[in-house]
C-alpha cells in the first residue's frame, strides 16, 4: 500500500522530511488502530519493507498475549488523548515481522485534523539498555556472593593461621626446654623467631594491600551502580576477584608451609592418566591468568598411566603456572611440556616473562626470597620453597634455566615405577 497520509500532511513536504529524518521510529495511527504511515526507522525496527506497514492493525505489532488488553488501552486513549509515555513501571515488548520479540520504550502524542483523531507513537528499541541493566544486576549479585565467600575464607584462614602461630610459639618454647646442644638450640630458636617475624611482616603487608583494594572497590561499586555505569562496576568486580585470589594464594602458601614444618603431609601413590590430568590442571588455572594469556600443552600422547600423588603434583604445577603468569605480561604464552621415560616423567613450564637475574638464581628456592626484578608483583617468596619441598616428598626434583628479560623454564622430574606402592 502506498503512503496514505491525510491530505494536509501529504501536501506538506517539510512535515514529510522531518517525519522521515527522526532518529526514533514513528507510527501514525487512526482512531480504528490502523497504521496510516510509518517512517523508515520504524520500518527497520519491525523488519518491514518501505510502505509495507501501511494499513496494518497496530495490534499486529504486539505479542498475541497483549493484544486483547491493548484494545481497551487504545479506546481509553482515544476517549481522553494526552501526550504520555506508555507502560510506566512495566516492561513493554513489541513483535517484529519475523515473530521475534524485543523490548521497547513508547511515547504517545496526537493531533486532530478535520474532526478526526490521529495518534503518533514514538518507538525506541532498548535491547542494548536492557542487556546493560541485566549485566549490572548480575554484577551486583556476584559481588554479594564474593563478599560472603571472602568473609568465610578470611574467618577460616584466620583460625588456621592462629593455630600455626601457636604451633610456632610452642616449638620455640619446647626447644628452649630441651636438653640439646646449646648452640644448635640457639640456632633453631633464631630460625623460628626469624620465620615468625617474616610471617608477621608478610601478613601485615600482603594482606593490607588486597583488603584495601576490596574496600575501595566495594565503595566505588555502590556509587557506579547508582549511576548504572556498568563498565566501571565490572572493572571493580574484577579487581575484587583478583584481590580475593591473591589473598587465597597467600593463605594457601602459609598453610602449606605450616603443614610442611609440622610434617603433617601424607604422601600417596595413585594411578594418574597423564594427558587428562594435565588438561584438567590447564582448565582449572586458566580463569586466573592475565588477560589474553594462553596455555599451550606440548604433552606426548600416551596410554600408559603414571603413579604419583595427584594432590601434590597438582599443587606443584599450579604454583609453577601461576608464577609464569604473574611474571609475564598480558597476552604472553605459557608452555607446558610432558615427557615419558623408562622410569621417570618430566613436566616443564616455560614462560616469556621477565626472567631471573643471574645473581638471584642461587637463592631462588630459599624461603621468603624474591628476585630483585620482582618489582610490584605481589607474592610471599614462599611458592618455590614449597614447590621444592613438595617435589622432595614425592621423590622428585625441580630445576630451572632462566635469563633476565627472556623468560624461564622450570622442570619437575618425578619417578614412575608403573606400579601402585608407597613412596620410598
Amino acid at each position: 500500500m502506498e503512503n496514505a497520509l491525510p491530505i494536509s500532511f501529504e501536501s506538506n513536504d517539510a512535515f514529510r522530511e522531518i517525519f522521515q529524518s527522526m532518529s526514533e521510529g514513528i507510527l501514525m495511527v487512526d482512531e480504528a488502530g490502523k497504521i496510516i504511515t510509518a517512517n523508515a526507522v520504524a520500518e527497520h525496527l519491525f523488519g518491514y519493507e518501505k510502505n509495507e506497514m501501511n494499513g496494518m492493525s497496530l495490534e499486529a505489532l504486539l505479542p498475541e498475549r497483549y493484544r486483547g488488553r491493548h484494545l481497551s488501552f487504545r479506546r481509553e486513549f482515544n476517549a481522553h488523548p494526552e501526550p504520555r509515555r506508555m507502560g510506566v513501571g512495566r516492561d513493554l515488548t513489541a513483535l517484529r515481522k519475523d515473530k521475534r520479540e524485543f523490548p521497547v520504550e513508547i511515547s504517545l502524542s496526537y493531533t486532530h485534523l478535520k474532526g478526526k483523531l490521529y495518534v503518533m507513537a514514538f518507538i525506541s528499541d532498548i535491547t542494548q539498555r536492557k542487556k546493560s541493566e541485566d549485566a549490572l544486576r548480575r554484577s551486583e549479585e556476584q559481588l554479594i556472593v564474593y563478599a560472603v565467600e571472602l568473609e568465610k575464607k578470611v574467618e577460616s584462614r584466620t583460625q588456621a593461621l592462629n593455630g600455626m602461630v601457636e604451633a610456632l610459639e610452642k616449638e620455640v618454647q619446647d626447644r628452649k626446654r630441651a636438653e640439646e646442644d646449646a648452640h644448635h638450640a640457639l640456632g633453631k630458636e633464631r630460625e623460628l623467631n626469624e620465620l615468625k617475624s617474616k610471617f608477621v611482616s608478610i601478613a601485615s603487608h600482603e594482606f593490607r594491600t588486597p583488603l584495601s583494594a576490596i574496600l575501595s572497590s566495594a565503595s566505588l561499586i555502590q556509587q557506579y551502580s547508582e549511576r548504572q555505569d556498568r563498565e566501571k562496576v565490572h572493572k571493580h568486580v574484577q579487581r575484587i576477584k583478583t584481590s580475593v585470589n591473591h589473598l587465597t594464594s597467600i593463605l594457601d602458601d602459609l598453610l602449606s608451609l605450616g603443614r610442611l614444618e609440622e610434617g603433617k603431609i601424607e604422601v600417596s601413590r595413585e594411578r594418574i592418566e597423564l594427558a587428562p590430568f594435565v588438561q584438567e590442571v590447564k582448565e582449572e588455572i586458566s580463569p586466573v591468568l592475565k588477560e589474553q594469556q594462553q596455555i599451550q600443552l606440548l604433552c606426548q600422547p600416551t596410554e600408559q598411566p603414571i603413579y604419583s600423588d595427584p594432590r601434590i603434583l597438582r599443587h606443584i604445577l599450579f604454583n609453577l603456572i601461576s608464577n609464569a603468569s604473574k611474571y609475564s605480561d598480558a597476552g604472553k604464552r605459557i608452555f607446558i611440556e610432558c615427557q615419558r621415560y623408562t622410569d621417570r616423567v618430566s613436566f616443564s613450564v616455560r614462560d616469556e616473562g621477565i626472567g631471573i637475574p643471574l645473581d638471584d638464581q642461587k637463592h631462588l628456592f630459599d624461603r621468603f626470597f624474591r628476585a630483585s626484578n620482582a618489582g610490584q608483583v605481589q607474592g610471599t617468596g614462599l611458592g618455590l620453597n614449597i614447590v621444592k619441598r613438595y617435589a622432595d616428598l614425592i621423590g622428585g626434583s625441580i630445576s630451572f634455566t632462566s635469563e633476565a628479560g627472556t623468560g624461564s623454564i622450570f622442570t619437575l622430574v618425578i619417578p614412575d615405577k608403573y606400579e601402585e606402592n608407597s613412596v620410598d
